[in-house]
């Protein structure tokens, strides 16, 4: 399945799509999946670290999202017409507001509520929906390219 989405269109390896998988895989599950990790080892400076790679996975997702808008419009295919489409751009819209939580609650240094255990809890428990969600579009979207491979 990786040769396949990285060789698509008609095993042009210069193509929009085959960025799609990658750059949101290694956003959501690598940067993010790691800021999770990083938070739970604790302290200020692991803190700071868990926002910087949870916001850098969001900018590859966001790249990987415009892979996959860009390739569409160079085939001329609608937008967000199926679930892992629409999933995903609800996902990056999340995975935006969590960071944004994040960033304007919860930062160590000018958070305006950082020790709200409320506003904590919430967007603990939100990222961690949305981590899971991602894995589960992102299999989807495997497993619907290989029910029918040639459509975009």
């Amino acid at each position: 399945v990786g040769y396949y989405a990285a060789t698509r269109p008609n095993g042009q390896w210069r193509n929009p799509f085959s960025w799609h998988p990658f750059l949101m895989t290694v956003g959501m599950v690598g940067c993010m999946g790691i800021a999770a990790i990083t938070k739970k080892l604790g302290g200020y400076t692991n803190t700071k670290n868990h926002g910087i790679i949870a916001n850098l996975g969001v900018l590859l997702c966001l790249g990987g999202f415009y892979a996959i808008y860009r390739n569409k419009n160079l085939w001329g295919k609608e937008h967000f017409t199926t679930l892992h489409g629409k999933a995903g751009l609800a996902l990056i819209v999340s995975s935006i507001g969590a960071g944004m939580v994040g960033g304007v609650f919860l930062h160590p240094d000018f958070g305006i509520d950082k020790t709200n255990k409320t506003i904590r809890f919430a967007h603990k428990t939100f990222s961690r929906s949305v981590l899971a969600a991602a894995w589960m579009t992102a299999f989807y979207g495997f497993y619907t390219m290989t029910q029918n491979p040639l459509d975009l």
